[in-house]
């Protein structure tokens, strides 16, 4: 991971949020280890949907508590998946809610993962009241209709390296019709890395290839979008 940290800073890269989440609760204190060792790296911690079977209130509790930490911004990545279903569905609208509930009183922004929810993710949300603390769509991959609806509460929009991908057609509409303020850039690392280096592991030295391509799609150059998301991402993040 150090080698990692040490090419982003080399590509120009001058902060990253680790996101503590994805692999079990021990995704937490790995992604808040990193961040400890690495002033320009900052973490999340959640509990992901695929993940959420293994949610008790002990164990909760625990990742809140991480949450205390200076170098944690935000809960998450959490939310519901229904492509996979690695958790039953009762169990994660249970872990999801929790999250929210929790992000509500440590006043703490949200990084929501929604796949195949037709609206479900949304309407929890709304129910949970989360808009408040900051709602952020990681890696979001849903229609401009959808975007509009998440922007229109006040939440943020992020887009990974598939809009650099030739399919990526809807990707590139919601890459244009986003507003500047409410628009970051992501890698997903290890996943969807950009082209053209599809196909190797993805790593935030990559982000550059996706902020090109969305500058490129707005029309606008790469400096540009580069300090409108730097600006939304601190924004969002209450990153000093």
């Amino acid at each position: 991971m150090d080698a990692v940290v040490a090419r982003a800073r080399a590509a120009g890269v001058s902060r990253m949020l680790a996101v503590g989440s994805g692999y079990g609760f021990a995704s937490a204190q790995r992604a808040l280890d990193v961040a400890r060792r690495h002033p320009e790296v900052r973490c999340s911690v959640g509990l992901h949907p695929h993940d959420a079977k293994d949610a008790t209130e002990a164990a909760l509790a625990e990742l809140f508590a991480m949450s205390a930490a200076p170098e944690v911004l935000a809960l998450g990545e959490m939310g519901l998946d229904f492509h996979y279903d690695s958790s039953p569905r009762d169990e994660q609208r249970a872990a999801f809610r929790a999250q929210l509930r929790a992000a509500r009183e440590l006043n703490l922004p949200v990084i929501i993962h929604d796949r195949e929810t037709e609206g479900e993710t949304l309407r929890i949300l709304d129910e949970e009241r989360a808009w408040s603390t900051g709602v952020l769509y990681h890696c979001y991959t849903g229609s401009a209709a959808q975007m509009a609806e998440i922007v229109a509460r006040g939440g943020y929009i992020s887009i990974p390296g598939i809009v650099t991908f030739k399919n990526a057609g809807d990707m590139h509409e919601v890459a244009r019709a986003t507003p500047a303020d409410r628009l970051l850039i992501e890698t997903d690392s290890p996943f969807l890395t950009p082209v053209p280096h599809r196909g190797k592991r993805n790593e935030p030295a990559f982000v550059a290839f996706t902020l090109a391509k969305v500058a490129e799609l707005r029309g606008v150059t790469p400096a540009a979008l580069d300090g409108i998301t730097t600006e939304n991402t601190l924004r969002f993040f209450r990153w000093t």
